[in-house]
């Protein structure tokens, strides 16, 4: 379920994305000077930057609202009901902003506000209706340390942590520590309606195996850091970790739920609040299309690639298996990574695809803790209000070549494909682009939806495919496999139609992915993100489906570089709008 510290409808936990207060050391290009608009609709957005502040405070603080390093989240008993308070009061000066405004832009906002906090309403009266309230409590606790003990974060920040330790730790006065808040928050719905579902079992699972990292990570970061005073904090943090664990084993484990599959009002609003604005059913078979068109791509490809290469099997499953074979050895990883992103640029700015930045580009490897955390690669993304030249960070996991990792993005022809997503043009670009581009918080912060920002990487992933070597356009089309995959796979496990076992084996089958891939797919269905997964697909399909209109609409005079400049101007809207932006504002103007 969508813990207590996820509020406001924004998708903070996105695979492919995870929000960080890093601030990369790059030359920071000069913002332009925002559209007048922008500074009215900031003010309005203040209203529920207000609210996140107050019952979120690490998540605002990493999005860039200043002033909250040393807050926590605070699960009081009543949360919700305050939470609910809280929204109805937001949505009511909304409205009344909405009744005098008069700029379309600004109306447009207001109204992402009011959606965002209506979703607010929404994600709570489901949750208490079917769902105990349960909060992997150690995970929540690292991401608040995390996101202040970094080298790049100025020292006088990350002191705050000791703070921010006491308040998870009870040691601030009539406050009790996370640990005993979230144990409270559970047992009282359990008391409350022992008919409402726990936890799934192999999510428990998942945790109990990644919370000992937790508390080491955190441990090795406030060691490793120039932050003093935390060990007292820390004294009586590292117990009461360890209590909740016992806690979970004890009192949780009994009450899992046997079976991944969610009540289908849940998981027809997750992808509701994803930007999935489609039936389950009706994605299903749309994919299950695309996956067989794709699959005879690949079959062409794999004759190409094979004769190429000399490899005895041209079936498109055994050329990716001698692919993967090409391992980088884990010293070369990074280097490599920075070559490919080289290369790439080199390719975007000589055939106009889009307008490139003159900063270089962060790529790093995670710690062990943050590759528990988040196993895949994946964009860590800059604050988004109060940005002074942060940029974003390209993570990759760092289990290469560890006994059953992934080998699924560790060699070269795969290399092209995941620079292109997490990087340039996909992820860190759009959300640079936001930061130049002077984009409203209502833009940056409360549209953010996953089939925009996961659409647009994908997309980018197709821009770049023709520029590529053959066994590079192949590993692409393995990717878009995958994407078509999850778009039927993720509805069908959470409509009770395969198990996540047999989703599991399905990928390791057709989309060649390695074990410890493909269980991190099947395990986002069933319980890290359920519905996050359609996102890439169906958002790939809007972004195309729009250039298609536009390319319609203008004929002989459409320019690819300014389509692709114009969607990144404006910010994470929601498909809705964001074709609405395309018809009514970039049609006309090139007309």
């Amino acid at each position: 379920m969508k813990s207590l510290s996820i509020t406001l409808g924004v998708a903070l936990a996105l695979s492919g994305t995870a929000f960080a207060a890093t601030a990369p050391a790059v030359p920071a290009a000069a913002p332009k000077a925002p559209p007048a608009w922008v500074a009215e609709s900031n003010q309005n957005a203040q209203i529920l930057l207000k609210t996140m502040a107050d019952f979120a405070p690490e998540q605002a603080g990493q999005f860039g609202v200043d002033g909250l390093d040393g807050e926590a989240t605070n699960l009081t008993l009543d949360s919700v009901q305050r939470l609910d308070a809280a929204v109805d009061v937001d949505i009511t000066q909304l409205n009344a902003k909405l009744a005098t405004a008069t700029d379309p832009h600004v109306k447009q906002d207001i109204q992402i506000l009011i959606d965002a906090a209506a979703g607010v309403k929404r994600d709570n009266d489901l949750s208490s209706k079917y769902l105990l309230t349960f909060v992997d409590a150690p995970q929540l606790v690292f991401g608040g340390t995390r996101a202040l003990i970094d080298p790049q974060v100025p020292l006088e920040r990350q002191q705050k942590v000791v703070q921010r330790l006491e308040a998870y730790a009870g040691m601030k006065p009539g406050r009790p520590s996370i640990f005993d808040q979230a144990k409270a928050l559970f047992e009282a719905d359990l008391k409350r309606d022992p008919k409402l579902l726990g936890p799934y079992q192999a999510e428990i699972a998942q945790d109990l195996e990644d919370q000992p990292q937790y508390i080491a990570g955190m441990k090795e970061l406030l060691s490793s850091s120039k932050v003093t005073g935390w060990e007292a904090a820390w004294a009586k943090l590292e117990p009461e970790m360890n209590d909740y664990i016992a806690w979970e084993k004890s009192v949780v484990v009994p009450h899992a739920r046997a079976t991944s599959r969610l009540p289908e009002a849940i998981y027809a609003n997750n992808l509701k609040d994803l930007g999935v604005y489609e039936d389950p059913r009706a994605l299903i078979q749309e994919a299950l299309f695309s996956f067989s068109e794709i699959q005879h791509q690949l079959d062409g490809m794999a004759i190409l690639v094979a004769k190429q290469k000399g490899y005895k099997s041209s079936d498109y499953r055994d050329v990716i298996r001698e692919l993967k074979k090409q391992q980088l050895s884990p010293t070369n990883i990074l280097p490599f990574y920075k070559k490919r992103l080289g290369e790439i640029e080199a390719i975007i700015r000589k055939e106009h695809i889009v307008t490139l930045p003159a900063r270089s580009m962060v790529i790093r490897l995670g710690s062990a803790a943050e590759t528990a955390q988040q196993p895949a690669p994946h964009m860590n993304t800059p604050r988004l209000i109060g940005n002074t030249g942060e940029y974003g960070e390209f993570v990759l996991p760092n289990n290469a070549g560890q006994k059953g990792g992934m080998d699924d993005d560790t060699f070269d022809a795969a290399a092209w494909t995941l620079t292109a997503h997490e990087g340039r043009p996909g992820h860190e670009l759009q959300f640079a682009s936001m930061i130049e581009n002077g984009s409203s918080i209502a833009r940056g912060v409360f549209a953010f939806n996953s089939a925009n920002v996961e659409g647009w990487a994908l997309y980018a992933e197709a821009e770049m495919q023709p520029y590529e070597p053959m066994e590079g356009q192949m590993i692409a089309l393995r990717d878009r496999l995958l994407r078509s995959a999850r778009a039927f796979l993720d509805p069908m496990v959470n409509l009770g139609m395969i198990s996540p076992d047999d989703a599991k084996a399905f990928l390791e089958r057709e989309v060649v992915l390695s074990p410890a891939f493909a269980k991190e797919e099947a395990d986002r269905f069933a319980f890290r993100a359920p519905g996050q997964a359609t996102s890439y697909y169906y958002g790939y399909h809007n972004f195309l489906t729009m250039r298609a209109q536009a390319q319609v609409a203008l004929g002989a005079k459409f320019d690819r570089q300014k389509f692709n400049d114009f969607i990144l101007s404006q910010g994470l809207l929601p498909p809705d709008l964001m074709t609405k932006a395309v018809t009514e504002e970039f049609i006309p103007s090139q007309k």
